[in-house]
């Protein structure tokens, strides 16, 4: 009798077998990473100096000049903000990894590191176009404003303009991820995504002699026809892919290879 409760007892306390045990579905990992991406601390202060910056920005555009300003320059505006700071939203979330010692839990709980990849890839293009959503939206309610306010021709048209911008924070997001999966460091990442740019743009216009070498390499000044709505031909979108290859694929490649490979810590 002691012999049959004692087996009845390891069957009750005993793991599960094998095949009921399955793994992280993809999108319960991507709201995850989505989670720890908008809910710290820093973000929080980040998005409020992102806020506070649109806002002001908005009203200068509103109050200067005869009010005369389209819904396109509206967007244009209110989204300068978000392309200059939301990409380290994306730097923060993916260098907490390491800089807040979480890569151990997180790559036991998923130990395919591809897909965590894949998720905060993912998550980072989600919140660029959510937030640019946003910013159409503040422009939208300006713009009515203006044509309310201060007697302004309504222009609610959207061009090669706004495509632009939507496509560009996408890079630049992804971008961001790739610079923190790349270095792994926040403060690293950080100032080679807003000093490395910075320097190049400066050496564009000093070095003159190169200047049709610039728009292959420079994602900036590949990228100034696109956020300005010029018109963009074949070599202006060779020199875009070719620039975003360089600026934010090899990081990206890098990134995934150092994740893969490389052993994860505690410290």
């Amino acid at each position: 009798m002691t012999a049959v409760d004692q087996t009845r007892t390891r069957s009750r306390t005993s793991a599960p077998p094998a095949a009921d045990v399955r793994p992280v579905p993809f999108s319960r990992l991507t709201l995850f990473e989505w989670r720890k991406q908008l809910d710290t601390r820093a973000v929080r202060w980040l998005f409020v100096v992102i806020a506070l910056l649109t806002a002001g920005v908005v009203t200068v555009t509103a109050l200067v000049g005869d009010g005369e300003v389209s819904f396109e320059m509206f967007v244009s505006n209110t989204s300068t903000p978000l392309a200059m700071l939301l990409p380290v939203v994306a730097i923060l979330a993916t260098t907490a990894e390491w800089s807040q010692r979480t890569a151990l839990t997180t790559f036991t709980l998923e130990p395919r590191r591809q897909r965590v990849v894949g998720a905060k890839v993912l998550t980072a293009v989600g919140s660029g176009l959510a937030f640019f959503a946003v910013a159409v939206g503040i422009a939208a309610v300006a713009h009515l404003a203006v044509i309310t306010f201060r007697d302004a021709s309504p222009d609610w048209a959207l061009g090669a303009m706004t495509a632009g911008m939507a496509l560009m924070i996408v890079l630049w997001m992804v971008q961001g991820v790739a610079f923190g999966l790349a270095l792994q460091s926040t403060p690293a990442a950080i100032v080679v995504y807003l000093a490395v740019p910075t320097i190049v743009g400066a050496i564009t216009m000093l070095v003159t002699a190169w200047a049709d070498v610039w728009p292959w390499v420079d994602l900036n000044t590949s990228s100034t026809p696109l956020i300005m709505g010029e018109s963009m031909d074949g070599t202006a979108w060779a020199q875009l892919a070719t620039s975003a290859a360089i600026w934010v694929g090899l990081p990206l490649a890098v990134g995934i290879w150092r994740v893969q490979r490389g052993e994860i810590k505690t410290s």
